[in-house]
């Protein structure tokens, strides 16, 4: 069996065919672990979210932003971006299946026996193993529920709670729980999330900000975190127990899958002119 990690697919989906083409991808003996954002800019977010579901227990999934953005557009809450090739996927007959299949997807993966944990934009600093758990597993519980959109979804859409603290209100520690793990990038000096700057860190010119993974961890020490969503950095993080995976494939860069049995990357070129209705 071996396990592999893809950063962002973004509805790039004919690329991610190419790149488990070159490993001789076999869901019988596989796991394909997928660290969110499969929909949005590409024109294959509709056959990206079908192999997934087909995958069954042969593929691990995390939510990102643009993950639980589709779940607000196809509640009417939100509206489709033009830029994200949603139409195929909004139209499809089969748009209320693959739905509840994504919403009953976690914010968190964990492999103990590999000692890894992997989720779509990071992990707060401050948090322990027992604090994700616990408030990702709400977040969790209430997407599983009939009223995901009513008691979440629709109050998700907030830059004001941006730090976590156990005074929270439930629906607060719940909206930060969204942000930390889907949206983080930098962290301000007093631990608070920015959501403005996206830059390169060699880039950034705010001297109070640091990125989320350069501070010290209550997670394990000897845990591995494995993170997509900051294209920006081109799985750059100077650190050995902080994976990368977002290279920027729908933004004309290239898609990277890690191979956790013998810890090499493999990467597939963005394709040139790929047109599909």
């Amino acid at each position: 069996m071996a396990n592999y990690f893809v950063g962002d697919i973004q509805g790039c989906f004919d690329e991610l065919m190419l790149l488990l083409d070159k490993v001789d991808f076999n869901p019988s003996t596989d796991c394909l672990w997928a660290v969110g954002d499969l929909v949005a800019r590409g024109p294959g977010s509709l056959e990206t979210l079908r192999f997934f579901k087909s995958l069954a227990n042969s593929a691990r999934v995390v939510l990102g932003n643009h993950d639980l953005h589709l779940l607000a557009i196809h509640g009417k809450l939100k509206r489709a971006n033009p830029k994200d090739h949603l139409a195929a996927l909004l139209a499809a007959e089969d748009i209320n299946n693959i739905i509840d299949w994504l919403r009953l997807q976690p914010l968190y993966q964990e492999c103990p026996e590999h000692q890894l944990i992997m989720t779509h934009a990071g992990v707060p600093p401050n948090w322990d193993l027992a604090t994700l758990r616990t408030e990702a597993d709400r977040v969790s519980e209430i997407l599983k529920s009939e009223r995901y959109l009513q008691d979440l979804v629709s109050e998700m859409y907030t830059n004001s709670v941006d730090e976590y603290h156990s005074s929270l209100s439930p629906l607060k520690k719940q909206i930060y729980c969204i942000n930390a793990l889907t949206r983080m990038r930098y962290l301000k000096q007093d631990g608070r999330l920015d959501f403005d700057c996206k830059s390169p860190i060699q880039n950034c010119n705010h001297t109070e900000l640091t990125p989320w993974f350069e501070l010290e961890s209550k997670l394990p020490a000897d845990y591995t975190l494995i993170f997509g969503h900051w294209a920006a950095i081109m799985g750059q993080t100077n650190h050995p127990n902080r994976l990368a995976l977002d290279t920027g494939c729908c933004w004309g860069e290239h898609m990277t899958l890690w191979h956790l049995e013998s810890k090499q990357k493999i990467t597939q070129e963005k394709l040139k002119d790929v047109k599909r209705s």
